[in-house]
């Protein structure tokens, strides 16, 4: 039994301090060349979102005000970008033993289901809107409109410029054999993703950047159709094509979200792995290949199990190395091959 002068607090768990997590999570932001640029991004682009939302309301513009709710949903997506960045990077454990790095996939699955909704949102109204258009005040909306276009087009510059030069690593896939003493089974070391999370993120970036940019110009027009021509229904169109383009945007993002979390086989792998499979089975020793997987477990990270029938006199080692060789040219980063030996 305990004496009772033990204090119990020193078998308490350590408390959760929201604070020290914050400056930890702000840290790892600032450590990184793209969780930096698309935090300080997000605070430009939150910042404007509500300038222009005031004087869309101000002005009762829905074109100035459907660009405001494009930029609160960039800025959704930033900060999608923004803990993807952050949470792909936190290592692996027993829980998650390929890491974390699926969470900019799920992150843009997310995002691309609230754009789909903004944009079906935008559009009902405009087409209300273009059945009876309102009262604008078109000269306030130049000036407001013309500063959200030199937002974006500070936002293509940074991450277009930022883009580049961060899909390194693909070379370098190296063999582990040690990991096995069954010579049946082998397994390639799988590499931390990071870099290709980044590229991803800044495309998906990017592709709502540009999308705000040309909403932006479309507000740009239709305040000047209504200032020299009186033409109010420029209003309502301006906004249903801001929606159009907000669909358009998001497709490639779902399409391929949805497609990595159902495991398709990667679209890049389509026409290279039936070449793979033919040369495997080409080789020395190989009967047959069978039950290829192939999917993707974040960006250009793919990965592939497949199960040999091979002869009994067949060099597994050697069948086993040229194998991975053939999958690692075509861009495959981890490969389970199950090597099963026909009978006598």
């Amino acid at each position: 039994m305990l004496p009772l002068s033990v204090k119990d607090d020193e078998y308490k768990p350590a408390k959760f301090n929201l604070l020290v997590k914050l400056s930890g999570w702000f840290r790892s932001i600032l450590a990184d060349k793209t969780s930096r640029n698309l935090f300080f991004f997000l605070c430009l682009n939150l910042s404007f979102a509500f300038v222009e939302l005031t004087y869309g309301i101000w002005s009762n513009s829905l074109g100035l005000i459907s660009d405001s709710f494009h930029m609160f949903f960039d800025c959704t997506a930033l900060l999608a970008g923004l803990a993807a960045s952050v949470i792909s990077r936190w290592r692996s454990n027993d829980s998650f033993s390929y890491g974390y790095v699926r969470a900019e996939v799920l992150a843009g699955f997310v995002n691309g289901l609230f754009l789909i909704f903004t944009a079906f949102f935008i559009f009902s109204e405009g087409v209300e809107r273009a059945l009876e258009p309102p009262d604008v005040h078109h000269e306030r909306l130049l000036p407001v409109s013309v500063a959200g276009l030199l937002v974006n087009l500070v936002g293509i510059f940074v991450f277009q410029h930022g883009g580049h030069g961060h899909s390194h690593g693909e070379g370098g896939h190296g063999h582990s054999h040690g990991g096995h003493d069954d010579p049946h089974c082998h397994d390639e070391q799988l590499h931390t993703p990071g870099k290709g999370s980044s590229k991803q993120i800044l495309q998906g970036v990017l592709l709502h950047i540009m999308a705000d940019t040309l909403g932006s110009v479309g507000v740009i027009i239709s305040a000047l159709l209504m200032q020299k021509y009186d033409l109010m229904i420029a209003d309502p169109i301006c906004s249903m094509l801001i929606a159009l383009l907000i669909g358009v945007s998001v497709v490639p993002l779902l399409r391929e979200s949805i497609g990595i979390l159902m495991q398709r086989t990667p679209p890049s792998l389509d026409q290279a792995l039936p070449e793979c499979y033919q040369r495997v089975q080409q080789l020395q020793g190989v009967y047959n290949l069978q039950e290829p997987h192939f999917w993707t477990l974040c960006t250009d990270v793919y990965i592939g199990t497949l199960k040999l029938l091979v002869a009994p006199d067949a060099d597994t080692r050697w069948i086993l190395s040229q194998t991975h060789h053939i999958f690692t040219q075509a861009g495959v980063r981890q490969l389970y091959v199950q090597i099963d030996t026909a009978a006598m």
